[in-house]
């Protein structure tokens, strides 16, 4: 690969020159510049982004950590990023925690010696004292995507607002039995039981458990003592994949004898049969807005206003919970 030092002996002209139209210093004299720009043209130049952050020039980079990339939600999530970003040539480098709190720090620590521009994460844990003074040391300009995180800008969906939406929705369609799939501590769960009236809460199963022998026995105990139609809420639509197969494996019908509800409405919910049911977040939307904040945060380092920006989750009804036969509005 061709350098600034090749590229000045080749077109006769010192390197600093040579740096100064690279860089886009408009008041080299036009036949220089253009000299300089055909012979990288022709060479395929590309600049050295470590070496230029090292003397204090941006990197065009913009880390992204999200807890899990094996999932299409944060997939598509960080697909919308990097087209946001491009549009100010910015390009992603991207890493994944896992849900690992000692693997998050790893993935900040080489952040930061990325020299990055800026950095959009989904934390493992947003309230944590630790995270916080990680990121706070990172003296990088962050914004918090999916996660409410007070004190930092964040663009997330309300899941409290989000799981009082699937507690009427299967209330309405006439489920009289719940369960709840995943962590109680989750916004989601305290949103479900606060969506549900009184004496449903006295119809919920907790079911945290991932492994499938596991959630089977839970189940098997669940319909031992119940004859009444269920509705399951799943804290993704991973685990909504997941239950649904258990329970079509035990041969009960869905969604005549238990409807289901997904969240984050990736592609597989429309393709499965039956369809599910999933909470649909507007990603484009959220990860525009991360990006636009983030380039605000680096131009405007001082600015001490934080911007916290819930959006609205839309409930999508497929055939997984829809015993009606209507369609739910947003």
């Amino acid at each position: 690969m061709i350098t600034m030092t090749e590229i000045a002996r080749l077109t006769g002209v010192s390197q600093p020159t040579v740096s100064r139209v690279l860089n886009g210093n408009t008041a080299v004299n036009p036949e220089i510049r253009e000299r300089v720009l055909a012979c990288a043209r022709e060479h395929d130049f590309q600049p050295n982004v470590m070496a230029q952050s090292l003397v204090g020039s941006k990197t065009r980079l913009i880390g992204v950590i999200v807890t899990d990339i094996s999932n299409s939600f944060f997939a598509e999530l960080v697909k919308y990023i990097g087209e946001e970003a491009r549009k100010d040539g910015y390009s992603l480098i991207l890493f994944s925690s896992d849900y690992d709190l000692e693997k998050e720090k790893e993935c900040l620590d080489v952040v930061k010696r990325y020299r990055v521009d800026g950095l959009i994460m989904v934390p493992v844990d947003e309230n944590g004292a630790e995270w916080r003074d990680m990121v706070s040391r990172l003296d990088i300009p962050t914004v918090v995507i999916t996660r409410h995180a007070t004190g930092i800008d964040s663009f997330y969906v309300a899941h409290d607002e989000a799981g009082a939406q699937v507690a009427r929705h299967l209330r309405e369609q006439g489920y009289e039995e719940y369960i709840f799939f995943g962590n109680t501590t989750d916004d989601k769960y305290l949103g479900f039981i606060d969506g549900m009236a009184n004496e449903c809460r006295e119809h919920l199963t907790i079911i945290s458990s991932k492994d499938p022998q596991m959630i089977e026995a839970a189940l098997k105990e669940h319909f031992a003592k119940t004859t009444g139609k269920t509705g399951i809420f799943a804290y993704n639509d991973r685990r909504a994949v997941q239950m649904m197969g258990i329970l079509q494996k035990m041969k009960i019908r869905i969604p005549e004898q238990v409807g289901i509800v997904g969240f984050d409405n990736i592609y597989l919910c429309e393709v499965l049969y039956p369809s599910l049911s999933s909470i649909a977040q507007p990603n484009e939307t959220m990860a525009s807005l991360a990006v636009q904040r983030l380039l605000y945060r680096m131009d405007h380092p001082n600015d001490q206003k934080r911007e916290d920006h819930p959006l609205h989750a839309e409930l999508i009804c497929r055939q997984s919970s829809d015993l009606k036969g209507g369609i739910l509005s947003k």
